[in-house]
């Protein structure tokens, strides 16, 4: 979120004369004018005041003649939810509840030409990271604390401007927009841990996948594995390897085996939306298994590897030329 803050009215006089009526400078930037309650309003009385004090964009659309004409003043604010200097760029919540950090924040502050989260620090507050919080629930807490805190700098303005103070030059770490292969398990390198984590970072906005007999298969909905099903007799003396599917059929779950214990799975989407009984009794029944052509080594979750964009790229191009 960027913010513009601008006293936008000054004392430009309309006409010539030192007694002449001011023109509010918020109207003089918006492109309006006089007042239209003089001459040439017809007796609309209007507000004086300007209809805003705090501007937030985020498009291109925004003309940068205003752009640089709010900037004069005060510059602009940035409200970044993170304890910088840890986890500049777009996307610190999720980065924050991915590697699991325990403390995070807010922090208010002046952004710089050119490059974005390096600017001075007017006001920064620490809050403890609640336990197996998803990121779209942190993200609600930041974003009640971020607007106090904003309130709070914009009371204060020019107090909070001259104390502000430079970002610390140790403990700098940058979190990247997150892309759809973020969200492909690595069965055989990943904690049960680190799979939770990155469900509960990305798992509402892209959802986890996998490959299950070399096509794509999304998972749903996880849930952390009771340690009396890890103690079951059917569960332990089964020889498993990472990716390794097994159906438990008094929790209604699919276990799966990762680098270093057991996932469960609830629901995943495979051509339509299935339960893990849906999905036993379709895919994981000894009966389909036994009919199917499929090698033992294949039935289990593998890595899902995409694409990248240049193999994309290379893929379309080589296309056009069959098709010429």
């Amino acid at each position: 979120m960027r913010v513009l803050v601008r006293r936008c009215w000054g004392s430009r006089p309309a006409g010539g004369g030192p007694d002449a009526r001011q023109i509010p400078q918020w109207r003089a930037l918006a492109g309006l004018g006089a007042s239209p309650g003089g001459e040439d309003g017809r007796g609309v009385r209007v507000r004086e005041k300007p209809p805003w004090r705090v501007l937030f964009f985020g498009t291109d659309q925004f003309a940068r003649e205003a752009l640089r004409a709010l900037h004069a003043a005060s510059g602009i604010l940035n409200v970044h939810p993170s304890c910088l200097p840890r986890w500049r760029g777009p996307a610190p919540i999720i980065h924050t509840v991915l590697h699991g950090d325990t403390v995070t924040g807010v922090t208010i502050m002046q952004i710089r030409p050119k490059r974005f989260d390096v600017g001075p620090i007017l006001k920064q507050e620490t809050v403890p990271v609640p336990p197996k919080s998803t990121a779209k629930e942190l993200e609600a807490v930041l974003s009640r604390l971020g607007a106090n805190m904003l309130i709070s700098v914009l009371k204060n303005l020019p107090e909070s401007l001259s104390n502000g103070r430079q970002q610390p030059t140790e403990g700098v770490t940058h979190a990247p927009k997150i892309s759809a292969g973020t969200s492909c398990i690595k069965w055989e390198e990943q904690t049960s841990e680190q799979i939770f984590r990155l469900y509960r970072a990305i798992g509402n906005i892209i959802p986890l996948q996998t490959l299950w007999m070399d096509n794509a298969i999304k998972l749903l909905e996880l849930v952390e594995v009771n340690s009396s099903i890890l103690t079951d007799p059917k569960l332990t003396g089964q020889p498993v390897i990472p990716g390794s599917v097994i159906y438990h059929k008094q929790s209604q779950i699919l276990l799966v085996c990762c680098k270093d214990g057991w996932i469960g799975v609830r629901s995943v989407m495979f051509k339509k939306m299935l339960t893990a009984t849906d999905f036993y009794n379709g895919y994981l029944h000894p009966w389909y298994q036994k009919d199917s052509r499929a090698r033992p080594s294949q039935c289990r979750f593998q890595t899902l590897t995409l694409p990248t964009k240049k193999k994309q790229e290379n893929k379309i191009v080589a296309m056009q030329q069959y098709i010429k």
